[in-house]
């Protein structure tokens, strides 16, 4: 009976000691994330770059957890499992810190993929390299997994090699959409946020650039999925690719009665009214009167604004219309309405 109860005895007290060390990881993993990390997260907002709050971010979401997974493995160290167990117990853990290692990297790598790509278009973020940066992550975590589990991983590697033609030839489309997208990142044709029109009349901003399709947003808020293939090989018009300023052309008619100087005078006048109360027109661009024609039942001028982006038009037409009509009214210009002389032959014979 005494050697029955030494046994129990010696076994909670073996059990303690390995329960002790995580504890003691876990409160500090607590300690370390609410005074040190603390401490360097705030130090981390005063600095201008945006790179060290992702990397903070990333690691301190997962810092208590990394503490415990550490003092666990050096629990299962000094417990009582064989050998064989101790070292299954060690890989499973060493599994899961890779897995959370993984996450982490692919969350600091993303992000700063978004923060230089905010500032330097030649570094694209999308869903493709997005994507792409997930699989290599996770590709080499999985691989290094499976080799401390003593699997070997060359027959794997072959049989994705016998059967990766099987696979291409099936997913022929699936590759064409995978390839034109990347050949529109590469090829710096058209990135997130420019608005563009195709030679089938689909136009919108682009939203996203994935693994087979590219979406558009219309400007009634509808979305287009085009297929990546498609859109590489289809004529584009790029709107704000360069400058996403353009130029709005009005075209105006005026009678013939009317004092061209007093016209230009007067239209400018309304034109500087709307670049002093709209916040969409470009302040650095003076607006231009260029006469153009003698038309059918009136002289015929353009008036040149410079919109901030696409779509702008809209609202400098429907202002600058209205306030011109009014203007006019009162300066006694003439807009004219169309006028055709007809003759007919037998007015001419007589």
């Amino acid at each position: 009976m005494n050697k029955v109860l030494d046994k129990l005895i010696y076994l909670w007290e073996s059990s303690l000691n390995p329960l002790f060390i995580i504890l003691i990881g876990i409160v500090s993993g607590f300690f370390l994330k609410k005074y040190i990390f603390g401490k360097i997260k705030t130090l981390t907002k005063n600095t201008s770059w945006k790179g060290d709050d992702i990397a903070i971010n990333a690691i301190n979401s997962v810092l208590v957890f990394w503490f415990f997974l550490g003092s666990l493995s050096f629990a299962i160290k000094n417990s009582l499992l064989s050998d064989s167990y101790a070292l299954l117990a060690s890989n499973i853990v060493s599994a899961f810190l890779v897995i959370s290692i993984s996450f982490t990297l692919s969350k600091i790598i993303i992000g700063l993929l978004d923060l230089w790509s905010s500032s330097n278009s030649s570094v694209p973020s999308t869903g493709i390299f997005k994507g792409l940066v997930n699989f290599s992550i996770f590709s080499i975590a999985i691989i290094y997994i499976l080799q401390s589990f003593n699997v070997s991983i060359a027959p794997l590697i072959t049989a994705l090699g016998v059967g990766g033609l099987a696979v291409s030839l099936a997913m022929k489309d699936t590759l064409a959409d995978l390839f034109g997208g990347l050949n529109l990142l590469i090829s710096q044709t058209m990135k997130e946020g420019d608005y563009i029109e195709l030679d089938n009349g689909h136009q919108g901003y682009i939203q996203n650039i994935g693994w087979r399709f590219t979406t558009l947003k219309e400007r009634s808020n509808n979305i287009i999925s085009i297929p990546n293939s498609v859109l590489s090989g289809s004529i584009s018009k790029n709107y704000t690719k360069e400058d996403a300023s353009f130029r709005v052309p009005i075209q105006i008619g005026v009678s013939y009665d009317s004092d061209l100087s007093h016209v230009e005078k007067v239209t400018l006048e309304v034109a500087k009214e709307i670049y002093s109360k709209l916040d969409c027109v470009d302040k650095s661009y003076d607006p231009t009167i260029r006469f153009r024609e003698f038309g059918d039942s009136s002289i015929n001028f353009f008036i040149y604004f410079q919109g901030k982006a696409f779509g702008d038009h809209n609202e400098i037409l429907n202002e600058f219309i209205k306030r011109l009509h009014v203007r006019y009214k009162e300066e006694n210009i003439e807009i004219p309405f169309p006028i055709r002389t007809l003759i007919h032959k037998n007015e001419v014979k007589n």
